[in-house]
């Protein structure tokens, strides 16, 4: 009886381990793919982000892997500093959803601005690690 408790709380352990690892590791690729939002480096954003991405703003505008990066790489979308708050983290299974509230200093083709928008990011564990397929904003009311 004892060694059955003992082998159910070692599974137990084991099991939250990796669930507050897995939580980690996609709280750090939300972290990284901030400072690339605000310091853009092509190779790194094509590296941890799918090919498939659907990347959508607040205003309905839809883009892709290659629009979303050239919009960064452009200035197009030029995030000058960004502030993320009230973040939640759900893994089930292979994908994760990230919400949080961005507060953002842009300067969108040389105009500068505030931004502050409800985030939902969905990420896909893939063998080189968690990688960013959906993303949708929303104005806060």
């Amino acid at each position: 009886m004892i060694k059955k408790l003992l082998i159910f709380t070692c599974l137990m352990f084991c099991s939250i381990s990796f669930c507050f690892a897995q939580k980690a590791d996609v709280e750090d690729a939300v972290t990284k793919l901030t400072k690339l939002m605000v310091a853009p480096d092509s190779l790194a954003l094509d590296k941890m982000i799918l090919n498939n991405l659907s990347y959508g703003h607040s205003g309905g505008k839809i883009q892709t892997k290659q629009e979303f990066i050239h919009s960064l790489l452009s200035g197009e979308s030029d995030f000058v500093e960004i502030n993320l708050t009230d973040q939640t983290v759900v893994v089930q299974n292979k994908t994760a959803l990230v919400r949080h509230t961005l507060n953002a200093k842009t300067n969108d083709k040389n105009v500068p601005g505030n931004v502050k928008l409800y985030i939902l990011l969905i990420w896909s564990k893939e063998k080189t690690g968690w990688k960013l397929i959906g993303r949708q904003a929303v104005k806060v009311p």
